[in-house]
């Protein structure tokens, strides 16, 4: 891959393939190999729709991890009863 592209779904999941498959070892070692800032990758996928995870290191779409929260989970079939 010659540039990070620059179609949200594309990105994300360019990003997070490169770093599952250990490409690079962490978003600032990968941006930086693309010339691009961690920051700036990071806030146009948010303004997509997607956040970053630090314990995950991907970027997962905003309110996944919320709504797989055991809690969340309970409120949910509780609500369909």
């Amino acid at each position: 891959m010659d540039y990070l592209p620059k179609d949200p779904a594309i990105l994300v999941s360019s990003v997070n393939m490169l770093l599952r498959d250990e490409e690079f070892d962490t978003l600032e070692a990968l941006c930086y190999a693309f010339s691009r800032e961690p920051g700036e990758v990071s806030d146009y996928l948010f303004s997509h729709g997607f956040v970053w995870s630090e314990e995950q290191k991907q970027f997962r779409p905003i309110g996944y991890d919320d709504a797989k929260a055991p809690g969340k989970q309970r409120e949910s079939a509780e609500r369909k009863e």
